[in-house]
């Protein structure tokens, strides 16, 4: 149901669990034996994607495992993040199994009914700082302040590093009389909205569904009831004004349930409530998580999970990885964004299958998808973007996990143990669950690169000795090279197709086919990489072969991909520049692209994207290189139409930075016309918009390194660091959360009201973003582009 964040009744009390003076109403009212009615509830949606903070405890690898033989001691599998001042998507098991919806509070009194999220102010903060104010947990306070001043909520969270439990310590505050909170949960028990079953009695109170239980619990006083969402659960009870209604159980039809325990009734005065949210693989295994939980103690639970004493937690981790103080000190924030993403990084991974770094822990636009069925969304695995993660680790001196993660690869590896797959092996799925289950089946030729880049990558850097690296180039990288050179015919699930390299069924946006400058560049540093492996291997004619291959891509780039008769030309553009992408061997004849996200076929010489610098940062070509100085005209004009122009400038605190759209004609994001989200009611629309994308800031910087490198310029890059890493920390949320988008300032805003240069609701913290911060940060320590590929600059761009 709709509810709005304050409803005015003309009410003397309102009937809850109350310790005001309104001595008609039972202060604990019984509750109903009866089920609660209106089974299966409203239909069930994910929650608000853009996340100001997420986490989990710090876990230590045992044998390349996550194990209770770790150091670290029992492993704790539970994720949260917090959105709008409140719990969010709440992951037990799997990283990707959302068992929780949200989790706020209800707070009525004389006249109102506010619901927290909307009714508030919210501020948040990090519980554990150094005393340069960077973070050193993944603990938070959160201090919500009722915007006409009745009441304020102070909210403490943090999981259990000992016990499968988050725990959030509330202090309550009344300014005024007879004010009541009430703690609602919805859960999504099984990464669900639509089948679940609740019930409980005294101070415990489960939802279910098949062998996943999870429990609340309090030492408070507390009423509790459940109920189907917008039907019968408390929302629906205080239509009236009045909390009259009390049920222990949900019945035997499942649906999309809520939880409520009602709090005591305050006035003028304050009160501290610890919540334990337990689970398990039944009812009595979650409550005897949350019990455990509670026994320990708040103050213990946040002290282990910070690594106080003889804990193990993340200011363990921090202090593990010896090139963070060094990149700290480059930031212009004094660190605190650089401290942030170690953390975030580490906490995307799954705690069952170690390695399985995932894009983000959220479903972006979550609050118009549909949770009637279970949905990844982007917690789940794109080699693309895992290799982003693993050579950011890199950077911050982190070894161990990215080989844990290069040792997962194997598994979303296509060939014959692929289920269902038919033809040439080699080559990696698009998209997977953390455990291998297949979810997208398109070959995207750079993300069968990335693998073998990162193979290389950790065999340079010492992390896998010769005899190792030999050993994986047989089992996995040599089937990855064969099928960048030779290609071959495909077939799994939808997709029946013959691949012919560098032509790409999907390029890095996963939109559309054929020649992509920046999928090219991953090609072909795959393969030259591919081939020093080979010679390690003793594989002369099979490096040749590769390296044959590279040169064959490397001399048809141009040719295929940068247009001398763009369309752009006239506006500020000599039409001259890269395409985006196209779809046969003419840049030239205009040709029509894939329509997606809701826009039609469009001419691909009016696209464009920056991708093309990913060419440079790889080493395929110099950063002086003339199609690539050209190019950016048209990627920077101001003069294009905002349709297709991809650069916008933003301003804070009195700094101007800039910010780039993945490309002209991006529809993967708000409508302009109203704001709405990506594809809100299920179907696309033609005046979508995708927004600025952080990322490409952190990319444009490594270029705009490279560049000042090969002019000697020590001026300009003595810039960069303000410039480039300054505007990612300025993009960065009030958590420290990177977003996927940020509000561009086009078109109607009416629906999230953002501000401009604020993260949309689309995935935030995207751990791409987090990973290009904090490699942007390596490269300008170091003087030297990170992810840089030696010998392919030797061979191409010197």
């Amino acid at each position: 149901m709709t509810f709005a964040k304050r409803l005015p009744y003309l009410v003397g009390c309102i009937a809850v669990a109350t310790l005001s003076a309104c001595n008609d109403i039972p202060s604990h009212p019984d509750t109903s034996a009866a089920a609660a009615p209106g089974a299966p509830g409203a239909s069930p949606t994910w929650a608000y994607s853009g996340k100001t903070g997420i986490g989990t405890s710090y876990e230590q690898y045992h044998n390349g495992q996550y194990s209770d033989q770790a150091a670290t001691g029992s492993v704790s599998k539970v994720w949260f993040s917090i959105a709008q001042g409140v719990v969010t998507e709440t992951m037990y098991g799997l990283i990707h199994e959302a068992q929780l919806k949200d989790m706020q509070f209800v707070v009525t009194g004389p006249g109102f009914v506010d619901l927290e999220q909307e009714a508030t102010l919210s501020h948040i903060e990090y519980l554990h700082t150094d005393s340069d104010g960077r973070p050193t947990s993944l603990a938070y306070k959160i201090v919500n302040t009722d915007k006409d001043g009745k009441y304020k909520i102070e909210k403490r969270i943090v999981t259990d590093p000992a016990h499968n439990t988050l725990l959030q310590r509330v202090t309550f505050s009344a300014m005024a009389d007879d004010v009541t909170a009430h703690l609602v949960l919805n859960p999504h028990i099984g990464n669900t909205g639509t089948d679940d079953t609740a019930h409980g009695e005294g101070q415990y109170w489960y939802a279910s569904e098949g062998d996943t239980s999870m429990v609340v619990t309090t030492q408070a006083d507390v009423q509790g009831s459940v109920g189907f969402v917008g039907r019968s659960d408390l929302l629906s009870d205080l239509a009236d004004g009045t909390r009259n209604e009390f049920y222990s159980n949900t019945g035997t039809t499942p649906g999309n349930v809520s939880i409520a325990l009602t709090l005591p009734t305050l006035s003028n005065t304050s009160a501290q409530w610890d919540f334990a949210l337990g689970f398990g693989n039944s009812d009595t295994a979650a409550k005897e998580q949350a019990d455990a939980s509670m026994k320990r103690g708040f103050a213990q639970v946040l002290a282990d999970y910070h690594g106080e004493g003889d804990a193990i937690g993340w200011q363990d981790y921090l202090a593990s990885l010896n090139a963070l103080p060094e990149l700290a000190a480059g930031a212009t924030d004094g660190g605190k964004l650089a401290y942030a993403s170690a953390m975030v990084l580490k906490a995307q991974e799954d705690k069952t299958h170690a390695g399985a770094l995932i894009a983000s822990l959220s479903n972006p636009w979550g609050d118009v998808v549909a949770a009637t069925e279970s949905s990844t969304g982007y917690k789940a695995v794109w080699p693309r973007d895992f290799y982003q993660v693993a050579m950011a680790f890199l950077a911050l001196g982190d070894t161990a996990t990215p080989e844990v993660a290069f040792r997962y690869l194997k598994k979303v590896q296509v060939g014959p143990e692929t289920p269902g797959y038919q033809g040439a092996p080699g080559w990696f799925l698009q998209k997977t669950h953390v455990d291998g289950t297949l979810e997208w089946f398109a070959v995207q030729l750079d993300q069968t690169a990335m693998p073998i880049m990162l193979g290389w990558r950790l065999w340079q850097d010492g992390v896998l000795n010769d005899t190792e690296a030999t050993q994986w180039y047989h089992d996995m990288l040599r089937p990855a090279a064969d099928f960048l050179a030779d290609g071959g015919d495909i077939s799994l699930g939808w997709n029946t197709a013959n691949i012919q390299p560098p032509f790409t069924q999907q390029e890095r946006w996963e939109e559309q086919e054929g020649h992509s400058p920046s999928t090219t560049a991953a090609v072909i540093a795959g393969l030259v990489s591919a081939a020093e492996l080979a010679e390690l291997a003793g594989e002369p004619e099979r490096a040749q072969h590769y390296l044959a291959k590279a040169d064959e891509y490397a001399a048809q780039l141009k040719p295929r991909t940068f247009t001398r008769t763009g369309a752009l030309a006239g506006a500020g553009s000599d039409g001259q520049y890269f395409l985006r992408i196209n779809r046969n061997q003419d840049p030239n004849d205009a040709g029509r692209l894939i329509e997606r996200n809701g826009q039609g076929a469009l001419n691909e010489s009016e696209i464009v994207d920056p991708g093309f610098l990913e060419l440079v940062r790889y080493g395929v070509l110099p950063a002086t290189d003339s199609a690539v100085r050209e190019s950016l005209d048209e990627v920077d004009s101001s003069q294009l139409p905002d349709y297709l122009r991809v650069k916008y400038t933003f301003n804070r605190d009195g700094k101007t930075f800039a910010g780039w759209r993945r490309y002209g004609g991006d529809g993967y994001g708000e409508r302009t016309s109203n704001g709405a989200g990506y594809a809100e009611g299920g179907s696309n629309h033609s005046d979508q918009r995708g927004r600025v994308w952080p990322f490409l800031t952190g990319e444009r910087g490594h270029y705009e390194l490279a560049y000042a490198l090969a002019n000697n310029d020590s001026t300009a890059i003595a810039g960069l660091n303000e410039t480039y890493a300054g505007a990612l920390e300025a993009f960065a949320n009030e958590g420290l959360m990177l977003p996927e988008q940020v509000w561009d300032g086009v078109g109607d805003n009416s629906t999230y009201q953002y501000a401009k240069g604020q993260g949309t609701n689309s995935a935030t913290p995207l751990a791409w973003t987090h990973a290009e911060y904090i490699k942007l940060l390596r490269s300008l320590n170091d003087r030297q582009v990170w992810d840089h590929y030696p010998a392919v600059e030797a061979r191409y761009a010197e």
